[in-house]
């Protein structure tokens, strides 16, 4: 979707349950009918419900989401064809109704030229009018008296025009034509000193700076504020699975690499079951898709880099994510094959903060509720009996660090909570008004009384570089925003590592928190009274 939303991880498209396992042959005699709300530009969701009718399936409703669609300008990879149905088509898709009138762009320069062009030219005009009124009333009044003029006592009507226009021809030079034409050359040849630049080439791949535009590198000088994403803009985007604490035991704090950390790794061996649950959440619950290449090894498709460090984590433990089938999921542990039933998948919202997955244990016919996410939406929930404080301890070291944490947590479900809970979640997955609001509200019926399992830390690593090149643009008086979603602590320890905010006593850190808005005035009333009698520099 790269063209939509600028994200070039491959994201999750699957075929609606009721679609599943219908005949090639039998495509072209489906009828149906799709329920879908008037069109809208938010391309993050669609909801909908299709219905088929009779002999495919006995008229029941099956909700369609964004994840059964394919939007407009999206390539479908790893898949040789699809068969579908436009729902939107024209100015009425996603793209379309998105789409807005694109704003001209012009450099400082050409737009303070224009401008003055302009002025120049409102000069001229006037000048000219000055100047032909003058020159009127001279001819009727001087110019008539001289005998060798010899002008006629009457003349056309255009001959008041006469003059003024000679003035206009003299005034003409006042608009420099050539301006432009020499700004462009210059223009051009600097963008050329971009492309030139020896110090400008990328190492690695040995290719040097292009400038495309010619005309926009001038306003690199005057470039005032730098708003920068945090994610893959100032780290490189590769996760990597550092630390965790299961059950009140740290792993990974000795040697900063919890997969080498012995301790663990006997855990695994003596079969812990602890650490077993642990790793199971960390191997299933998730999004990712398991492909086997040619050679017999296992690569994984994931949407998020988070949820492909942690199944990578997890097989390096032995706990290896084998096969997806449509609805099982298969784990390899040690020798043995677990398999699992997916049952539900409770998705990841930015408002939950959470993601569940309800599955099904082929071996006991259990049903279990994995859950992953942050803290502040998971210890909460933690069942009456349980002691969260090794765990909030846990979250608040690995912050301190700068490491990305996540909670894991399960709990054992009972058949009937379980069939009663999937009547109202279809119910909430097929309404068409408000959905992500009622499936949010279902969701939480079923994550409540948690057993917490433990904390996972990843790393993210910032890109070579960043912190010389944050300091050099702020010498250069370029103020900074980075956006981010981490805890607090976590940004706080970013921002330092790359020069971000200077460390006390040469910088002074200044928050402003708050849940509403009188909170936030308050904060800010706060920060700007200190900002007023601190003497230090620079502010």
């Amino acid at each position: 979707t790269s063209a939509l939303d600028g994200e070039t991880d491959l994201k999750t498209r699957v075929i609606p349950p009721a679609c599943m396992g219908i005949d090639l042959e039998l495509l072209h005699k489906i009828k149906g009918l799709i329920e879908c709300p008037n069109p809208d530009k938010d391309i993050r969701r669609f909801d909908a419900n299709l219905r088929l009718f009779p002999p495919f399936i006995d008229n029941d409703l099956c909700p369609l989401t964004i994840k059964n669609t394919l939007l407009q300008s999206c390539y479908l990879r790893n898949t040789e064809w699809a068969c579908g149905v436009a729902v939107y088509t024209g100015n009425e898709t996603k793209l379309g109704m998105s789409g807005g009138i694109p704003e001209p762009k012009l450099t400082a320069v050409d737009a303070m030229i224009d401008k003055l062009t302009g002025a120049i030219f409102v000069f001229q005009i006037v000048v000219v009018m000055v100047l032909g009124v003058a020159g009127n009333v001279w001819k009727d009044t001087e110019a008539r008296k001289q005998w060798y003029v010899l002008y006629p006592e009457e003349g056309p009507w255009y001959e008041l025009l006469v003059i003024p226009l000679r003035f206009e021809l003299l005034c003409s030079i006042m608009i420099p034509i050539s301006i432009k034409v020499s700004l462009d050359l210059v223009k051009s040849l600097y963008a050329k000193f971009i492309d030139w630049d020896n110090e400008m080439i990328d190492q690695e791949t040995s290719t040097p700076a292009h400038a495309t535009n010619t005309a926009i590198s001038e306003d690199l000088g005057q470039v005032e504020y730098i708003l920068t994403d945090k994610t893959g803009t100032l780290t490189e985007n590769r996760m990597i699975f550092r630390r965790c604490c299961i059950n009140g035991i740290f792993y990974g704090n000795e040697n900063g690499n919890a997969l080498k950390d012995e301790e663990l790794i006997n855990a695994v061996a003596s079969g812990s079951s602890d650490v077993i649950r642990f790793l199971t959440v960390m191997a299933i619950c998730n999004t990712v898709i398991p492909i086997r290449s040619k050679s017999g090894s296992i690569l994984y498709k994931a949407q998020s880099q988070d949820e492909d460090a942690l199944v990578h984590a997890a097989a390096q433990l032995h706990m290896v994510f084998v096969n997806k089938n449509s609805n099982t999921l298969e784990i390899k542990f040690n020798a043995s094959t677990i398999q699992y039933e997916a049952l539900e998948i409770l998705e990841f919202t930015s408002d939950r903060k959470r993601m569940s997955v309800v599955v099904k244990d082929c071996q006991n016919g259990r049903i279990i509720l994995l859950s992953k996410g942050a803290d502040e939406a998971i210890l909460p929930h933690a069942c009456a009996g349980q002691q969260t404080r090794t765990f909030i301890e846990a979250v608040d070291q690995y912050a301190q660090l700068g490491l990305r944490t996540l909670c894991l947590a399960w709990r054992e479900l009972k058949e009937e909570e379980y069939q009663e809970w999937s009547l109202m979640f279809k119910e909430a997955s097929s309404t068409l008004v408000d959905r992500e609001w009622r499936l949010a509200e279902v969701c939480q019926r079923l994550e409540h009384d948690f057993e917490v399992l433990g904390v996972t830390a990843i790393e993210d690593r910032l890109q070579d570089g960043v912190p010389e090149t944050i300091e050099t643009l702020r010498k250069a008086g370029i103020n900074f925003w980075m956006l981010t979603g981490d805890k607090q602590n976590t940004a706080i320890q970013i921002a330092l590592s790359c020069n971000f905010i200077s460390p006390e006593p040469k910088g002074q850190l200044l928050l402003i928190d708050g849940k509403t808005e009188d909170e936030v005035r308050r904060s800010l009333e706060r920060v700007l009274l200190t900002m007023r009698i601190t003497t230090s520099e620079p502010k």
